[in-house]
C-alpha cells in the first residue's frame, strides 16, 4: 500500500480467494447500478451471498447476518481501509499527497482498537445530547431561512442548491467552529472526496482532488492552531481542552495534537455530503407516494420514522468497507488475511427475511430502524443522531410549509459515480403558489 496513514492506495489489484465465487463483469460503478442498485444487489445476494467482484478487487458481502458479523468482530475485520482509494493512484497525485506537511493520521472510521476507543471517548463527548440540543435550534432557524429563500424565489426550485447542500455543510462547519466566511472555500475542497476514496477518477481528476485535499489539510492545521490560542464554544476547542488535560496517548487515555488536527480534517466531509443525499432521498421516497406524504403533512411526528425508512429503502450510504487481519471464514467462504471486503447495504437493507415487502416504502414500518446504514458496533456512525435530526427537521418544515410539494415532471436524476454514497446531484421540486 502507498500513501500516508490516512489515505493508503493499493499498489496493484489482487485476485479472488481460492474457492470464492467470482463475478467477472459486475461493478458498483456500472451505470445501471448507479441508477438503481437495489434490484441488482438483491439478485447478486440471492445468487451468492459472498462473492469476489473481479473489477473491484473486493469480496462482496450481501447478507445482514454476515455484515453484522463483520462489524462486531473488528479484530478480524479491520476498518483501516475505509478511507483508502479503491484503485492505485497516479504518480502525479501520489506526489502531491507526498508533501512533507500532508500528514493526517487515522483517527476514527479508519483507526483500529485500542486507539479508536481512546479517541472516540473525546469525539463522542462532542456529539453529546447537550451539544446536539444546542444545535437543534440553530439547525431549525437556518433551515427556515433557506426554505424562506427557496419559497420567495418561487416554484420550481432546485433543492440541492437551495437547502440540501448548504444546510448540512453549514451545520457541521459551525459544529467544528469554522467561520461562516470560509464556507464556500471549504465546500470546494471537500466536494470531490467521493471520487478520490470511493470512485475511479482519471489521473487528471486525481491531481485536482489531491491539490484540494492538501489545501484543506493545511487549512485545518492553521484553524486548529488558531483555536489553540483562542478558544470558543465549539467541537475543536473541546478537543483541544481534552488534549491539554491529557496530551500523551501512550498512557492509554489521552489525545495527541495531531489527532485533534486529523479529527477536524476527517469529520467535515462525513458530516455533510452524506446528509445532503439523505435530505434528497427522503423526498424521492415520499413525494411520489402521495398517501405517505399526505400522512406526514397530517402528522409531522412521522418525520423521524420516514427518515429511518428512507435509510433502509433508499439509503444515502449503500456500502462500506473492511479488510481481514487474519485468515477467517465468512458465509462459508475462506478468506486470507488482507482480503478487502465491500459490505453491500443495498442488498442487506432489502433482505426479505428481515423486512416484509422490502421493495415497498412504508413510513409505518415497525422495524425500519433495523437497517444497517449507519454501521454497527464500535464504529457505528458517530454523527447518526445529527444526520437524523437534520433530515427530520427538514421534513417537518417542508411538509408544513409546502404541503403541495412534488417532484418536477420529466427530470433525469444523475448520481455521482462512487461505490458508497448515493444521492442525486440535483433535485427539481414544484409546489402550488398562493
Amino acid at each position: 500500500m502507498t500513501g500516508n496513514t490516512y489515505h493508503r492506495a493499493p499498489d496493484t489489484l489482487g485476485e479472488a480467494p481460492p474457492g470464492c465465487p467470482v463475478q467477472h463483469k459486475w461493478s458498483p460503478l456500472d451505470d445501471d447500478y448507479l441508477t438503481d442498485p437495489y434490484p441488482i444487489a438483491s439478485r447478486l445476494r440471492d445468487e451468492h451471498p459472498v462473492f469476489y467482484a473481479e473489477r473491484l478487487d473486493h469480496v462482496v458481502v450481501t447478507k445482514m447476518d454476515d455484515i453484522e458479523t463483520v462489524f462486531l468482530n473488528p479484530d478480524v475485520f479491520a476498518s483501516t481501509n475505509v478511507q483508502d482509494p479503491i484503485y492505485p493512484l497516479a504518480d502525479e497525485a501520489a506526489a502531491i499527497l507526498g508533501a512533507d506537511d500532508f500528514d493526517p493520521i487515522a483517527v476514527m472510521s479508519n483507526r483500529p482498537e485500542p486507539d479508536h476507543g481512546r479517541i472516540r471517548v473525546y469525539t463522542r463527548q462532542g456529539f453529546s445530547n447537550r451539544r446536539l440540543k444546542s444545535l437543534e435550534d440553530y439547525m431549525r432557524d437556518r433551515a427556515t431561512v433557506l426554505l424562506d429563500q427557496m419559497i420567495e424565489r418561487g416554484s420550481p426550485a432546485e433543492y440541492v442548491r437551495a437547502l440540501a447542500f448548504p444546510l448540512p455543510a453549514e451545520i457541521v462547519f459551525r459544529f467544528i467552529g469554522f467561520p461562516p466566511e470560509d464556507d464556500a472555500m471549504i465546500k470546494s475542497w471537500c466536494s470531490n472526496r467521493k471520487a478520490f476514496s470511493w470512485g475511479e477518477p482519471t489521473p487528471a481528476e486525481q491531481v485536482a482532488i489531491a491539490e484540494g485535499m492538501l489545501d484543506y489539510w493545511r487549512y485545518c492545521r492553521d484553524f486548529v492552531a488558531q483555536r489553540r490560542d483562542e478558544r470558543a464554544d465549539d467541537f475543536c476547542s473541546e478537543l483541544l481542552d481534552a488534549h491539554e488535560a491529557d496530551p500523551d496517548p501512550s498512557n492509554g487515555t489521552g489525545i495527541s495534537y495531531r489527532e485533534v488536527e486529523s479529527v477536524v480534517y476527517g469529520i467535515s466531509f462525513a458530516g455533510h455530503d452524506p446528509v445532503t443525499a439523505l435530505l434528497c432521498n427522503t423526498l424521492l421516497c415520499l413525494l411520489p407516494r402521495r398517501d405517505q406524504w399526505d400522512a406526514l403533512v397530517a402528522d409531522p411526528s412521522l418525520a423521524a420514522a420516514a427518515v429511518d425508512e428512507t435509510l433502509r429503502y433508499e439509503s444515502s450510504q449503500i456500502s462500506w468497507r473492511r479488510i481481514t487481519t487474519q485468515p477467517t471464514t465468512l458465509g462459508g467462504v475462506e478468506l486470507p488475511a488482507g482480503t478487502r471486503l465491500l459490505l453491500n447495504f443495498a442488498a442487506a437493507n432489502h433482505e426479505p427475511d428481515l423486512f416484509d415487502a422490502p421493495e415497498t416504502f412504508d413510513v409505518h414500518r415497525a422495524n425500519a430502524n433495523r437497517h444497517i446504514s449507519f454501521g454497527k458496533g464500535i464504529h457505528h456512525c458517530l454523527g447518526s443522531g445529527l444526520a437524523r435530526m437534520e433530515a427530520r427537521i427538514a421534513l417537518e418544515l417542508l411538509s408544513q410549509r409546502l404541503p403541495s410539494l412534488r417532484l418536477a415532471d420529466g427530470q433525469h436524476l444523475d448520481y455521482f459515480p462512487n461505490i458508497t454514497f448515493r444521492g442525486p446531484d440535483a433535485l427539481e421540486l414544484e409546489w402550488d403558489e398562493t
